[in-house]
């Protein structure tokens, strides 16, 4: 295949006329007081879902008030009239290209294990640039019956080209999560499960130790989707080396370190990193390991990051707690000075389900395990006051029984708080 026709497999799209956060074309483009341009439906949910930083530069907002960017609309619509306006679309003409093309590798290779020579890095890239143009075609790409396989063989055969297998890693990313994807990735784990563990296994840990940031975070969000579907392809990500890997993509992005762009790319990694943690993070074997690899240093230092956004705040607490259900992990929490403190000090200060996550941890410890280290840093940073203000706050029948609880261990172990909880706040005290 030449390069021209390589080049023309896809709709070229101006970087800043997609939304950072959808990768779509915006519609109706609005801007942050940051000065950051969102499509107003992407932004609007982001919002709504109790986020208080701008999603591309992590920071906090000191106003939700969004502008709509009207340049930039009209900017748009001119670029989407200039290809409705000529007697043939040339999105038309690359759509229908790109199909006859991937349906006929499709055919060639659902009997020739050759498939390398027929895909090239070209090709895989114009597939890439194609699905990060909107939903619509990522759906199309999605209902090629044998896209799937065709992908998993592309990642089989190439061992250890670690480009083409980026690439592959970044496609089922961008497509995984359609329907018609899921079904072929179910019927291929039915048929051949330790076949297919086998090459993702290979491939994804080549990308994890080698592969760009992008690819890597990528890898995450797949093994994440695949654990969610099958449990026994959770306990072969859980026992294996795959485990790990996730683990340093976690603590090794700083969202703090270089360019914007860096920062966001590296928020993104720990955002994914933690989900598939915490998809996988199932048995005590797996907590233990965890455990053993540093994830509670790694989960206080998260969360002493002045820019950390709330979404990754959630699910920082949210492993936390994981760990806290095995003796291990409430050990290694209590030993934690850090850790400890730093829990507490986001109590009332992010979203209602960081605060349950917290309470939860906080219990297991402190009124559970009853351990004297972690009171002690949990007092050390207002601890009672904390709760009590939790216990107030909306949340749920069980974490009210939990700050109940814990009120208690803490006004045994420290009476001279409470005395001055009682003279200033007794218009909420429990009792």
């Amino acid at each position: 295949m030449s390069r021209e026709k390589i080049n023309e497999l896809y709709l070229n799209v101006p970087t800043f006329f997609k939304c950072p956060i959808s990768m779509d074309v915006m519609k109706s483009p609005v801007s942050l007081c940051t000065g950051v341009t969102y499509d107003r439906t992407s932004i609007q949910k982001w919002l709504d879902s109790g986020h208080n930083t701008c999603p591309a530069t992590m920071q906090v907002l000191h106003s939700t008030d969004v502008v709509p960017n009207l340049t930039l609309r009209r900017l748009i619509r001119v670029w989407s009239d200039s290809y409705l306006l000529r007697p043939q679309s040339h999105a038309s003409f690359n759509n229908h290209f790109l199909f006859d093309s991937l349906k006929k590798l499709i055919m060639f290779t659902e009997d020739d294990d050759d498939v390398t020579e027929r895909v090239s890095v070209g090709m895989l890239t114009s597939i890439v640039e194609f699905a990060k143009v909107c939903g619509e075609n990522r759906e199309a790409l999605a209902s090629l019956q044998g896209f799937v396989p065709l992908m998993m063989k592309m990642m089989r055969k190439s061992r250890n080209e670690i480009q083409v297998i980026e690439l592959v890693v970044v496609v089922l990313d961008l497509v995984l999560l359609e329907k018609q994807v899921i079904k072929q990735l179910i019927k291929l784990i039915t048929d051949d499960s330790v076949h297919v563990f086998d090459t993702i296994q290979s491939s994804f840990s080549l990308v994890l130790q080698q592969g760009g940031l992008e690819a890597r975070t990528s890898a995450a969000r797949v093994l994440e989707t695949l654990s969610s579907l099958d449990n026994e392809f959770r306990r072969m990500i859980s026992q294996s080396v795959l485990l790990k890997h996730l683990y340093h993509l976690t603590a090794n992005s700083d969202p703090t370190d270089g360019s914007t762009d860096r920062s966001v790319g590296s928020a993104l990694a720990v955002d994914a990193g933690l989900s598939a943690l915490i998809a996988v993070s199932t048995s005590r074997q797996t907590k233990k390991d965890l455990i053993r690899y540093g994830i509670v240093t790694t989960c206080g230092k998260i969360l002493s990051g002045r820019e950390t956004s709330v979404k990754v705040i959630e699910k920082v607490m949210k492993l936390l707690e994981l760990m806290s259900t095995c003796t291990e992990g409430r050990t290694a929490i209590s030993e934690d000075e850090n850790c400890v403190q730093e829990i507490v000090k986001r109590l009332m200060k992010v979203s209602t389900q960081a605060n349950e996550y917290g309470i939860g941890v906080i219990w297991s410890l402190c009124y559970m395990s009853r351990d004297r280290n972690a009171q002690q840093a949990a007092m050390k940073s207002n601890g009672l006051t904390k709760v009590l203000l939790v216990m107030q706050s909306n949340c749920s029948g069980i974490v009210r029984q939990m700050c109940s609880e814990l009120v208690k261990v803490f006004r045994v172990n420290s009476k001279s708080c409470l005395a001055s909880y009682e003279t200033r706040m007794s218009h909420i005290m429990p009792y």
